[in-house]
């Protein structure tokens, strides 16, 4: 064992005069005075009676404040939030379906051309609403395309790119299965089945694309609002999503929206920017821009 120290205050010789007196030297540090058993038995009776009364006069302790699991929809927000949807992507520039996390950083995931105005023209909407007046945190999916927006939302916003966070897992596309390379249309058959059960899943396809739920996206989307609202407290923090789908169901749980409802009636176009805050007690949806 290794003690350190810088100045040491002698200690009093213990009552029991039959034992031998302890050290009282002031450098502690360069000595060494061994101790017996009896010693050591004697301190830790000294030690012990110090705190015999603790039931009748117990010591307040200061501890910090926890806040607690969160839970959809919330009690309170301790941040403020914007939620906004990468532009369109090559992929989706063709009308192709692709949630496959493995494609998910590569050129094709990216944004389009068209998707690169799309987003532009978010990031200055951002700007026209003060998102980032005093700093923010920008959490984009790893994925290319909502990468690329939380990029260009920086450069337009004056935020150094030290704020972006990718996130690598939570804010994946939802994986559509079997519906993996389809014609962008054929989601809405998904969205026929999540209006009918958050917990219908789209049929399976082994190629590595997961089949998620409604109900898998807000486990998903919950988790990162639980990081969130630890790491952060008072402060702008913009979530960048690569599809719909993860704002639609994050948004559902903050205000408490049926899930099965979530696709028809908080939908996010490729230039969504939706704002929540906390007014006291009150959840409050400050501004949407379609």
């Amino acid at each position: 064992m290794l003690v350190t120290c810088s100045s040491i205050t002698p200690h009093p010789t213990p009552p029991n005069s039959s034992l031998p007196p302890l050290t009282t030297t002031n450098d502690l540090c360069n000595s060494f005075v061994p101790i017996s058993r009896r010693n050591l038995l004697s301190l830790l009776t000294l030690s012990t009676t110090s705190f015999s009364d603790f039931s009748l006069n117990p010591i307040s302790v200061p501890f910090a404040t926890a806040r607690g699991l969160f839970q959809m929809p919330p009690a309170r927000l301790a941040n403020r939030y914007f939620l906004v949807r990468a532009g369109e992507s090559e992929f989706e520039s063709f009308g192709i379906i692709n949630t496959n996390p493995v494609a998910k950083t590569s050129v094709d995931s990216g944004l389009s051309e068209k998707g690169k105005k799309q987003t532009v023209r978010s990031a200055f909407e951002l700007k026209a609403m003060g998102a980032c007046e005093r700093s923010c945190w920008i959490w984009p999916s790893i994925t290319q395309r909502a990468y690329q927006a939380a990029e260009i939302i920086a450069s337009v916003n004056g935020i150094s790119r030290s704020y972006i966070v990718p996130e690598y897992s939570f804010l994946d596309a939802r994986g559509l299965g079997a519906y993996e390379g389809k014609s962008l249309e054929s989601v809405l058959e998904v969205y026929a089945s999540d209006s009918i059960s958050p917990t219908t899943k789209p049929p399976p396809i082994d190629n590595g694309t997961p089949n998620e739920s409604v109900a898998d996206v807000f486990v998903r989307v919950t988790q990162l609002m639980s990081i969130l609202e630890t790491q952060y407290s008072g402060d702008t923090v913009i979530i960048v999503s690569p599809d719909s789908d993860n704002l639609t169901v994050l948004q559902a749980g903050l205000i408490g929206l049926d899930l099965r409802r979530q696709s028809c009636e908080t939908h996010f176009t490729a230039i969504s920017v939706v704002s929540f805050i906390h007014f006291g007690n009150q959840l409050r949806l400050i501004s949407r821009l379609k």
